[in-house]
């Protein structure tokens, strides 16, 4: 566990040394999904509450260790007696009749006490349980802040990936536009000739004002999507941040499957459940301690002719010996609780993994369905383009009317649209199958 700290805090000294070093590059640098990563990595606060617990958990198992180890304790009071305790004496013993008593009080007004006492526990089965107990939450911790890194890691991944496909989509709004604009020319142009109506003008003037706005709500978009994403990775608002334009990853056939962490936090809970369990039973066994005191006891008397102060060695050793006879059934209930606790952690591992093989199936059929529209909607495209390039020069040589070019545009323009779209769902498909295999964090 010692050496798991440690990684962690190497980890984070190489995290600040490449950030400080990334932010001297200036504002100008591109952000890649990495760097992006590894800020949110350092300043997001979940993250930090999750490595505390984890601190936290080690020095609770050290708590737990040292009740192995032996308690010197120093005790002292003083007492003074306004009025003296009474004892009953039978009176036979100074002669009277037997079964008769008379009270008498004892003993002398200041009484002072100090002594040290030693405890050493030689037998005590629960306190190993409560180790293991320590050990185990301590696992669970940091499948917790696993947990909270990959969610960390999906978010602002889907946020990089957004903003990346509405810079492509601005791109294609850009190319659009030109291309109206270079067809408005011409447009004009017939018109001065004759050959063309006032009214095919409106029409392209129509679309180019239909692209601007089309590129102010995406640029909008753009934004909010950039202010989730630096809120995400905990940096100021008003720090510039420019993505990467490539949208990059791997066509990667199939992952491992590896236990997702939801099945590995229910199967680290099933065993913190087992050793509760096995704690209450040892709680019914015996305890065996040895204790010892060493001290001295005062008595003083304040009055005269016979006032005094005299104190006189106390010690003692022994052994304790502890068992419970009956304790009104309470740890039968508490067996019958943790076994009932038990059962519902099995039966969720059970629905978690049936649960898991689903989705598994689903994401890896959508993956390889979108991968095929991605890759078809680039042929589209292509295709595309090529019959709005061929509609234009025909539309020049007067073999083709402008309802013919605004077509084919439209047709380029849904190809464009379609194929972001497919690009937007294959990448969602990627990151949930990686997630659902146990692949997501350690895929960066």
């Amino acid at each position: 566990m010692k050496k798991l700290v440690s990684a962690y805090k190497l980890k984070m000294i190489l995290t600040f040394i490449g950030l400080w070093i990334f932010s001297l590059s200036g504002q100008g640098q591109v952000w890649t999904l990495q760097a992006c990563l590894d800020t949110a990595q350092v300043h997001n606060k979940n993250l930090q509450i999750q490595r505390n617990n984890i601190a936290i958990g080690s020095q609770k198992q050290l708590e737990a260790k040292s009740k192995l180890l032996p308690k010197l304790n120093v005790n002292a009071d003083y007492k003074y007696f306004i009025d003296l305790p009474y004892q009953f004496m039978p009176m036979s013993l100074f002669g009277g009749p037997e079964g008769k008593f008379k009270e008498v009080q004892f003993g002398v007004p200041h009484n002072i006490n100090a002594n040290l006492q030693l405890a050493i526990p030689l037998y005590n089965p629960q306190i190993k349980g409560v180790i293991q107990a320590t050990e185990i939450g301590m696992e669970l911790n940091e499948l917790l802040l696993k947990k909270s890194e990959e969610q960390l890691f999906y978010e602002i991944s889907n946020l990089y990936y957004n903003a990346q496909i509405l810079l492509h989509q601005i791109q294609f709004v850009d190319s659009n536009r030109a291309n109206a604009e270079k067809l408005l020319k011409n447009i004009t142009l017939l018109k001065q000739q004759l050959m063309a109506t006032g009214t095919d003008v409106n029409k392209v003037a129509l679309q180019i004002d239909q692209l601007n706005t089309k590129k102010e709500v995406l640029k909008s978009k753009q934004e909010q999507v950039m202010q989730a994403l630096k809120f995400a990775m905990r940096v100021t608002a008003d720090k510039t941040i420019k993505i990467e334009r490539e949208i990059r990853y791997e066509v990667i056939p199939s992952y491992g499957n590896k236990p997702n962490i939801d099945l590995q936090i229910a199967q680290t809970q099933n065993r913190m459940l087992k050793n509760d369990l096995s704690i209450i039973k040892k709680s019914a066994l015996p305890t065996v301690s040895l204790f010892g005191t060493y001290g001295t006891t005062g008595f003083g008397y304040d009055k005269k002719p016979g006032n005094f102060l005299k104190f006189h060695p106390v010690s003692f050793v022994g052994v304790q010996f502890t068992y419970a006879l009956f304790d009104g059934n309470s740890q039968q209930i508490k067996r019958n609780q943790k076994r009932l606790e038990l059962r519902n952690n099995e039966l969720q591992q059970s629905l978690l993994n049936e649960q898991n093989a689903m989705q598994v199936v689903n994401a890896d059929n959508q993956k390889r369905v979108t991968q095929r529209s991605v890759e078809s909607g680039r042929k589209q495209i292509a295709q595309a383009q090529l019959i709005y390039d061929q509609t234009i020069l025909q539309q020049k040589n007067g073999f083709a009317n402008l309802n013919d070019v605004l077509m084919a545009d439209n047709g380029l323009r849904e190809a464009q649209q379609s194929y972001l779209a497919e690009v937007v769902e294959y990448l969602k498909a990627e990151l949930e199958l990686k997630r659902l295999t146990g692949n997501l964090t350690g895929s960066k």
